[in-house]
């Protein structure tokens, strides 16, 4: 099935534009106004009154900005602080050996040169600081001057407090590395951290002075001045001097993160004064809206202006805040993107002002169309701007689909083919980049994210955002035709290993997420359409037929029924069933050319499940590794009861028989048995390699449509098995919670857990009822889940066989993990050290949902972690506790993965997998 026509959400076609007046126009009309007013008069005479405010939405800018960039500095700096503490508390030797050399060196200064530069340095450190003041408020920037007073104050108060560890808890290390005996008292030791020094570096930071080369100059001197003299007079440690800078700079950032940094962005008064810097004599201008996300935020603010004395301009306006938009996400995207899928995350003003006017004269020299640069300015330390010769037009996804013609979508390909020829990649060939003219010229925008001597790999991804950006508008076989037609097939075919969705751009994968939850959609609604039509039809069948035949004949009937609905449900979803535009795409590329590869590239260098995964691992393991670094493994093993480690062994081995019959209760094909208990071992395999609540489902599906069941239906199976096992559990925990709370009194009062556990769960449902939002999320869930678990449980029900068997099987498994956790309890610990069997049951329960919920591969650190402390927490030794859950999960999880490897390969070479 074809997909086009899909456009992003608030694109406009033309007679809506043409209908409502745009800031464009306006400043086109008082750019005629204008011209009409001083028709027929003298140049010379005529006074032209300039306009410095920008037409149009020209939004109020905030008085303060957190930039991320002060955030990153923050976090450098307190990275600084640690490694160096670090160094000084376990590099004694080298610490005392750097001392040694600095002051050997040192010694042998001029006495004169010490006094001179100590007295110079010491009147100094108190001026500059002053004389900048003045200098800001003189020029009205006496916010700067507030935020560097407050850093100064904060640097002070840090000074103390580190001082005064050093002095009371720090380690004898820290402390030799950081002070020593002053040369004025011998008894007494130098300051840790220098109480002026940190204020100053703090407060000369915080004002901004980096930005102003020469009190930049100036302040090094003077810092390198009173460094210098207070090492070789002794008053400090080469360590305390370091420590005391990384403080100053680290408080500073904080303090600028902290309350925001000043806002410069230039106004729309700062950018007619700069045009008018350049030699232009600008009339009006107009701010064209761009919509501000993390994809697009730092192409910089758009304006149309008109001159006096010829054609109008396209401006671009870069600032270091505009710059500073998506820093998190472009970051993201380079630790977990291969280096030559990313751009760097990090760049000054004028490393983007130089990137953009070089890509738009090599795109030009390239003979593709892109709007021609014809200057750049400064405006200020903080902004740059860009100007453009003005192209007027609109966006590919403004057009209607009526005029994206064949000839547009080949005038596409021949802008790209002619980048590609001088090895230039666009990066982002979306659909607000390709601009149309009024002549139909295609022109290719937004080259500032682009890149030069770019490889192959970057110009093949160029080819697939293209064929995407088209395919979304006018289908996956007119877009692959058109880029065949220029490219030729060999250059398409090449790109299909980056045909996937990291390799897109952020707003091209969204508007393929959409697409894909509106055609899952109408898949449902297809699905539910059927089952009611069939309902009707066995409702109407049923009315007609005589009693007698009904009696006789009920099971056939019954089956029959049964059938014609499951066929009539699978017809629907075949006939509903969609391709997504990737695939349309390899299918009309594969029919071109039948060799070409498909294997998507690796550009994930890791992924963000990986990723968590290895924190919440590590996290996990420290916690475990703290609890057993206090246990004496050799006479704990020695006096283990090994006959209640035989006892976990086989109740852990019995707890696979169990889940095979928790599966195969919610399903009325039949399956075999044992193959399905072979399926449960290969399980255990899969639960190291994804998250617990995954894998299992996972396989279970698979194992399912292998042995004859539909695809549909063995996923309603899984869910029903997941859902009823869901509401075990949690009736479970609430009973032997229950139990829990009443065994040690006489009373039947439930303990304060469970009553607090309930009105958690009673505010959580009050509170996603009365949240409009948050309703109506869950409702589309529910209702989603509900749509194919529910018939499938009326099956069930129908066989109250089944549906023992199902029920049965999730007590036994539950049964089974409860005792073995119970005999791994028993195995190391005595009589006195037990606990009763309800206590064990809560633990498991809280460790073994925590486990499902956990992003780990079979729950690790997370299961471990809540069966400790819950079995701590129960009254059992820790010295119990620890080994207790280390035998358990060996049993559960790490020893089965050898067998479980070998049932998974089985059953994968008979095909039941």
């Amino acid at each position: 099935m074809k997909q086009q026509g899909v456009r992003p959400e608030g694109a406009e076609g033309t007679s809506d534009a043409a209908s409502r007046p745009d800031p464009a126009r306006k400043a086109e009309q008082n750019a005629k106004a204008l011209a009409e007013q001083t028709a027929g008069q003298d140049p010379e005479l005529v006074e032209v009154t300039h306009i410095d405010e920008v037409e149009g939405d020209e939004p109020l800018l905030p008085a303060r900005v957190h930039r991320p960039s002060d955030l990153m500095r923050l976090l450098v700096g307190v990275l600084g602080v640690i490694v160096l503490i670090a160094i000084a508390a376990f590099a004694h030797g080298t610490t005392s050996g750097l001392e040694q050399d600095i002051n050997k060196g040192t010694g042998q200064a001029p006495d004169l040169l010490i006094k001179i530069a100590g007295l110079a340095s010491s009147i100094a450190i108190l001026l500059v600081p002053v004389a900048f003041a003045i200098e800001r408020l003189i020029k009205r920037d006496g916010l700067r001057i507030a935020d560097g007073v407050l850093a100064a104050v904060l640097a002070h108060g840090v000074t103390l407090a580190t001082d005064l560890w050093v002095a009371k808890a720090a380690p004898d290390s820290i402390q030799e590395a950081l002070t020593q005996p002053s040369p004025g008292d011998i008894t007494a030791l130098t300051d840790p951290v220098h109480g002026y020094l940190a204020p100053v570096i703090a407060y000369m930071t915080a004002v901004g002075m980096s930005r102003r080369p020469r009190w930049r100059a100036v302040l090094w001197i003077v810092l390198l001045l009173d460094a210098f003299s207070m090492l070789v007079t002794g008053y400090t440690t080469p360590f305390s001097i370091i420590l005391t800078v990384l403080i100053g700079w680290t408080v500073a950032y904080g303090t600028l993160y902290a309350v925001g940094s000043p806002n410069v962005r230039p106004t729309g008064r700062t950018l007619m004064a700069g045009l008018r810097h350049v030699g232009f004599r600008p009339v009006s201008a107009a701010r064209q809206e761009v919509a501000d996300t993390p994809e697009t935020g730092d192409r910089g603010r758009r304006y149309f202006v008109t001159l006096e004395d010829g054609p109008p301009l396209d401006v671009t306006v870069v600032d270091r805040e505009q710059q500073a938009q998506g820093f998190f996400y472009r970051a993201w995207r380079n630790l977990t993107l291969r280096g030559f899928a990313t751009r760097s995350s990090l760049q000054s003003l004028r490393q983007a002002l130089e990137q953009e006017a070089l890509l738009a004269y090599a795109a030009i020299a390239a003979g593709a169309n892109a709007p021609k640069l014809i200057a750049t300015s400064e405006l200020g330390p903080d902004a740059v701007m860009l100007i453009y010769e003005h192209t007027g037009g609109r966006t590919l996804d403004s057009l209607p689909d009526e005029e994206i013609t064949d000839d547009l979508l080949r005038d596409a390909w021949h802008q790209v083919r002619a980048l590609q020829s001088r090895r230039i990649a666009h990066r982002r060939l979306v659909g607000d980049a390709i601009l149309v003219d009024r002549s139909g010229t295609v022109i290719l925008t937004d080259l500032r994210v682009g890149e030069i001597a770019a490889g192959d790999l970057l110009l093949r991804m160029d080819t697939s955002q293209l064929l995407v950006t088209l395919g979304l508008r006018v289908g996956a076989e007119r877009a692959v035709a058109s880029a065949v037609g220029v490219l030729g097939p060999d250059a398409v075919a090449d790109c299909l290993p980056m045909l996937q969705p990291i390799a897109l751009s952020r707003s091209t994968r969204a508007t393929l997420r959409r697409l894909a939850r509106e055609r899952a959609q109408r898949e449902r609604d297809a699905v539910l359409e059927a089952s009611q039509q069939a309902k009707l039809a066995r409702q109407e069948a049923a009315g007609d037929a005589p009693a007698v035949t009904l009696e006789k004949s009920a099971k056939k009937v019954e089956r029959a029924e049964a059938r014609a609905e499951k066929r009539a449900i699978d017809e629907a979803l075949e006939e509903a069933r969609e391709e997504d535009l990737l695939t349309q795409i390899r299918h009309e590329v594969l029919r071109i050319r039948p060799q070409a590869p498909v294997e998507p590239a690796r550009l994930e260098r890791v992924r963000p499940r990986t990723l968590i995964s290895f924190i919440a691992g590590a996290i996990g393991a420290y916690f475990l590794l703290t609890q057993l670094t206090h246990i004496e493994f050799g006479p704990l093993v020695a006096n283990a009861e090994w006959g209640w480690v035989a006892a976990a062994v086989l109740f852990s081995a019995l707890s696979y028989v169990a889940a095979a019959m928790s599966l195969l209760g919610f399903v009325p094909e039949r399956v075999p048995f044992p193959r399905t208990v072979a399926a449960q071992v290969a399980g255990s395999f899969v639960k190291i390699v994804a998250p617990a609540a995954v894998g299992g489902v996972a396989l279970n599906t698979r194992f399912l449509q292998r042995a004859g069941v539909r695809p549909g239906l063995a996923v309603a199976s899984v869910g029903a098995s997941q859902l009823f096992g869901l509401g075990c559990h949690i009736l479970m925990l609430l009973s032997f919670g229950y139990l829990t709370g009443t065994e040690k009194t006489p009373s039947l009062s439930p303990s304060r857990t469970v009553i607090a556990g309930l009105l958690t769960v009673a505010v959580l449902v009050l509170v996603v009822t009365s949240v409009p939002f948050l309703r109506k999320f869950v409702a589309t869930r529910v209702r989603s889940l509900f749509a194919g678990v529910v018939p499938r449980m009326l099956d069930v029900l129908q066989r109250p066989q089944k549906l023992v068997t199902g029920i049965g099987g999730m007590l036994l498994l539950t049964a089974c993990f409860v005792m073995c956790l119970d005999a791994s309890i028993r195995a190391f610990g005595d009589q006195d050290a037990s606990i009763s069997i309800a206590s064990v049951a809560v633990v498991f329960l809280a460790g073994n949902a925590l486990g499902s919920a956990a992003p780990t591969p079979g729950g690790v650190g997370a299961v471990e972690a809540t069966l400790t402390v819950g079995l701590i927490a129960v009254g059992l030794p820790k010295e119990v506790a620890a080994p207790a859950v280390l035998l358990f999960r060996l049993l559960t999880l790490w020893i089965p993965v050898l067998p479980g490897w070998l049932a998974f390969n089985h059953l994968t070479r008979k095909g039941a997998l």
